[in-house]
């Protein structure tokens, strides 16, 4: 198997694997389960995993953390609105 496929393969899964819980959170407005320091934690460590695709030229490494940027972003967003 081509090394890019399985990085874009690896890349999907770990990417999604917040899809559930953001999708959750927006149906029921509720993020009383999740930790703001968890998901600043986890926005830091797939930013640098974007840096690090960036200087290593490797597309898939960009693309998957890049999204899952973006959809823990997205998640942190949610807990800043429906935070009580």
């Amino acid at each position: 198997m081509d090394e890019n496929v399985l990085g874009i393969i690896a890349g999907v899964f770990t990417s999604a694997s917040m899809i559930p819980q953001l999708v959750k959170v927006l149906k029921e407005k509720n993020v009383e389960d999740l930790s703001w320091i968890t998901l600043l934690v986890l926005i830091t460590g797939v930013s640098l995993w974007v840096w690090y695709g960036i200087l290593k030229d490797e597309l898939p490494i960009i693309l998957s953390n890049a999204f899952a940027v973006l959809v823990n972003i997205s998640l942190l967003t949610c807990y800043l609105i429906y935070r009580k």
